[in-house]
């Protein structure tokens, strides 16, 4: 089964106690549905459009895992908690083969 990628790509940050306030939940509640961390920060090059913004790659073992963390409830708390303060592009894929 291939595994499958959480990626968010800020625009931007309007309130930066409210991000850091987000992931402080976010972080545990990720790790709690199965997901890892690849890469989080600002980005080293931005390119075809791109931002010099925060961007977050996280991992999970499998594209339903990835899928259910966006609804649960200790990961809605965390986006409840970042409200507004940051503008982002969050996407879910699933990894090739």
């Amino acid at each position: 089964m291939p595994k499958a990628y959480m990626l968010s790509a800020y625009h931007s940050v309007s309130d930066p106690e409210k991000l850091a306030a987000y992931a402080k939940l976010a972080g545990p509640a990720i790790q709690a549905g199965g997901g890892r961390f690849i890469a989080r920060g600002p980005a080293a090059r931005a390119m075809e459009g791109g931002l010099m913004q925060r961007t977050v790659i996280v991992e999970f073992d499998s594209l339903d895992a990835a899928l259910a963390l966006y609804d649960r409830p200790d990961y809605q708390e965390a986006v409840r908690v970042l409200d507004g303060g940051a503008e982002r592009d969050m996407r879910i894929v699933e990894g090739v083969g």
